[in-house]
């Protein structure tokens, strides 16, 4: 493949002038609020399980000794 239809295959698959429409601003905003939304999902997780284990050992300790 020459240069030319490199050039011309691109040009094929990508619109003219989508490049100019990205904002920064919005980019940013959209990473931001998917970071804080997975954050806060992720430390839910961990907090319910971080419960479950206590609750478990809380049990666990209320058992009568067997021996």
């Amino acid at each position: 493949m020459s240069g030319g239809q490199v050039i011309r295959a691109t040009q094929m698959f990508t619109k003219h002038g989508q490049s100019t429409k990205v904002s920064l601003i919005k980019e940013i905003g959209i990473g931001f609020g998917l970071g804080i939304a997975f954050g806060l999902v992720w430390k839910t997780y961990h907090w319910n399980e971080k419960r479950k284990t206590e609750e478990y050992y809380e049990q666990l300790a209320a058992l009568p000794d067997k021996q």
